[in-house]
This record gives C-alpha cells, structure tokens and sequence, in this order.
C-alpha cells in the first residue's frame, strides 16, 4: 500500500523547488494534493504536466500571509475532496544575508510576514479540518538559520520562530492526534538559491559549507517530509528533522 492512500495534503510555496517535489512525491504515494504558490503561471505548468502523468494535484494561487486568501484555499480542498490530513507551510523567502545594522523594518516586516506569519495564519486556519479528520500532520519547513546563527537577522528570526512554533503548536494538539514538526534544510538546488550562487566563490562556499560537499536535490527534502506526513513518524512532534548533509555537525 502507498504512504499516503487517501490522504489529503495543501502545500504551499509549491511553483517549483522543494514545494514541487513535495507535491509530486505525495501524490505518487498516494495523497490527494493541493498546491498552491503566489506565482499561479509557474504552478499550473508543472501541475498540468503531473496530472496528464495520472498524478492527483490542483492547483490554486495563494498569498500565505492573507486570511481571505488561506480560507478560500482550505473551502477548494474540502469541496475538492472533503477533508484535510496534512498541511505542508512550504512557502518562503531568503534575501541573502543581511546584517541587524542593515536590516531595514520593511524587509524585517516582510520576512517574517512570510516565513512566520503565513505558517500561523495557515496553522490557525487548518487546525480546525485536521481535528475533524481526527488527525493529522503539520509539517512546517524552516531552515538550519532555526539552529545557527549567522544567516541573517530577519531570515534566522523568522525560521527560529517557526521552530519553537511549531513545538508550542505540537504540545497543544497532541491530544487531537495532530503532530506537528519541522524540517531544518541546509542549502538545497531551488530557484531561489541558483539565483544566489552567481559567483565562483559563492559556489566554492556553499559547496563546503556541506560535510558530503554538496547542495541537496528538492526530491531529498521531500522525502524527509513524506517521512513526517506518513505513519512512519507516528511517535514524532515537536521535532526538528535537520537535512543538511552534515552542515551543523562541523
């Protein structure tokens, strides 16, 4: 039997990177998924393609930091298949490392407005539907700026937060059977870091930054998360599943 036979699953940030590979992967084990990301153009080209593969995925844009916009998302994947089983906060930013000193209040704003606020929104509006399915996962993806320093003042704030977030969230909801965890990538291939590593020296860095010296694949970190939306983890909350290839252990 498949992982996630008839599991319902909302991913977000999905247009492409991690949140795609999640996507894809749940449904070949099975889920039932919707995906939503802010670029709606980018989502509906991989979805259209992955569903004429027979894989179960919609599709829908989404602003993670808006209410109106997380309700309408949860009523599509009710209407759609009539319940909720996993929630994915995919969704996220990095602005490259950027000191306190020179960290101005609108880019602190709209990290944490994203990376932070939009996991709580999603978090707050999905609980409810998870509880009725009695049970489920919450898998929120943060970063090793959760663990260590040194990766920026608004970014490390923000996935820090969602750590200890998610440990709060997974102490409350143990009694509804809804865990909750996190996972801590280190760098990983995605749009939004090729577009960081623009230098040969930047490359060089971020090559040994890593023990195995080398950046993860999207489908790595999504199989950590089908770990944690599966029955395998079944005796896991509060925890943070770090996928580094060995950064923080140096």
């Amino acid at each position: 039997m498949k992982r996630l036979s008839e599991k319902v699953a909302i991913v977000t940030g999905a247009a492409g990177g991690m949140g795609a590979a999640e996507s894809k992967l749940f449904a070949k084990e099975g889920a039932k998924v919707l995906a939503t990301d802010s670029n709606e153009e980018k989502l509906k080209s991989w979805v259209v393609a992955a569903k004429a593969e027979g894989l179960e995925i919609e599709y829908m844009k989404h602003n993670v930091t808006s209410e109106s916009d997380w309700r309408k998302v949860v009523d599509k994947v009710i209407q759609l298949y009539g319940h909720l089983d996993i929630l994915v906060n995919n969704a996220g930013i990095y602005p490259g490392f950027v000191d306190c000193e020179n960290t101005s209040i609108e880019l602190w704003g709209q990290v944490l407005s994203i990376n932070l606020t939009g996991p709580f929104i999603g978090c707050k509006t999905c609980i409810p539907y998870l509880r009725k399915a009695g049970g489920g996962s919450i898998i929120n993806i943060a970063s090793i700026a959760g663990v260590v320093g040194g990766n920026g003042s608004a970014y490390s704030s923000s996935k820090g937060g969602l750590v200890m977030f998610s440990k709060d969230l997974a102490v409350s909801l143990a009694k509804d059977k809804i865990r909750v965890n996190t996972i801590c990538p280190g760098w990983v291939l995605t749009p939004m870091t090729a577009t960081l590593i623009n230098t040969p020296d930047m490359e060089d860095v971020i090559k040994h930054s890593s023990a195995q010296g080398r950046m993860a694949d999207p489908m790595e970190i999504a199989s950590g998360a089908l770990f944690l939306a599966s029955e395998d983890s079944s005796f896991m909350t509060g925890a943070e599943l770090v996928m580094d290839g060995g950064l923080v252990a140096r």
